[in-house]
Parts: structure tokens; C-alpha cells; sequence
């Protein structure tokens, strides 16, 4: 029996059966192999992206991680910073405060040594007047005591000790 191009007989089925045996078998020797090593690839594929996924997520935890260090780190170098300049600042106020302790003490030690100078100064001077007024005596009881001359002489005396006190 012939139907348009293909002639129906026993040929025509072992073929049919053939084909259908070598599908079988290439089923069985190839195409299941191959889905299984294709699967297997896809299944590797995905494992190696969701790992690589895996991995970001850690990476993005690792990055977060390290930035909050390193902000904390900021903060407390910034506190470090803040803590120096306080004890600076103490150590300054210290150092000034000394000097002026120390100023204070020199300028009452330099006031005292003034203050001695000034008695000696004054207790030189009153060892002079003592002398001139010795000698001033003297010179009195030597001259003739009229009242003309002891008057003058006593202005004269005043006129030296007056000089004598202002040149100091």
C-alpha cells in the first residue's frame, strides 16, 4: 500500500520499531546521561552563585563591621584628643598659677630686701647725723657761744644735713 510518499509495510514498521529501540537506548546510554551532567552543571552553577551571594552578604557584613570600627576608632582617637587637650589645658593653668606663685614670691622677697635696704640706708644716714652733729658739737663748744654765731651756725648745720638727706 503506498499513501503519498511513504510506501506502509513491514519495512516501514521494523524502521518504526527500530527507531523507537535506538530511542530507547540512546535514552538510556545518552540523553539521561547528559540531562544528569546538565542538571549537575545547572546545580553547580547555582550552588557557585548562591556561594558567591553567600560570600557578598559576608563581605558587605565584614565591610559594615570594619566601618563602624573604624567610626568608633574616630571617636574614641577624637575623645583621646578632647581628654589631651583638657589635661593640657590643667597642666598649663598649673604651670601658670606656679609662675605666678613664684612671681608673687620674688616681688615679696625683692619688697623685703628693699625695706632692709631703706633701714640700712636710714640707719646709715642717722649714723652721719650723728657723727655731724658730733662734730657739730664740737665746733660749738670750740667757738665762742654769742647768740649771732650760734644762730648762724645752727642754720648752716640744717643747711648741711638738709643737703646731705636730699643727695641720698
Amino acid at each position: 500500500m503506498k499513501a503519498g510518499l511513504v510506501e506502509i509495510n513491514w519495512t516501514f514498521a521494523f524502521q518504526i520499531i527500530n527507531t523507537i529501540i535506538l530511542y530507547l537506548i540512546l535514552k538510556k546510554l545518552l540523553f539521561k546521561p547528559v540531562t544528569e551532567f546538565m542538571q549537575s552543571r545547572t546545580d553547580g552553577i547555582s550552588a557557585s552563585l548562591e556561594e558567591a551571594e553567600s560570600m557578598t552578604e559576608k563581605a558587605n557584613e565584614l565591610k559594615a563591621q570594619y566601618e563602624s570600627k573604624i567610626k568608633a576608632s574616630e571617636e574614641e582617637g577624637r575623645q583621646i584628643i578632647r581628654e589631651a587637650s583638657i589635661r593640657a589645658d590643667k597642666r598649663a593653668a598649673e604651670i601658670i598659677k606656679t609662675a605666678e606663685d613664684d612671681s608673687d614670691s620674688i616681688r615679696k622677697r625683692a619688697q623685703i630686701e628693699i625695706e632692709r635696704e631703706k633701714e640700712k640706708a636710714i640707719n646709715s644716714l642717722k649714723d652721719e647725723i650723728a657723727t655731724i652733729a658730733v662734730m657739730a658739737a664740737s665746733k660749738v663748744i670750740e667757738k665762742d657761744l654769742d647768740a649771732e654765731a650760734h644762730e648762724s651756725f645752727v642754720k648752716q648745720f640744717i643747711d648741711e644735713v638738709g643737703d646731705a638727706k636730699w643727695q641720698n
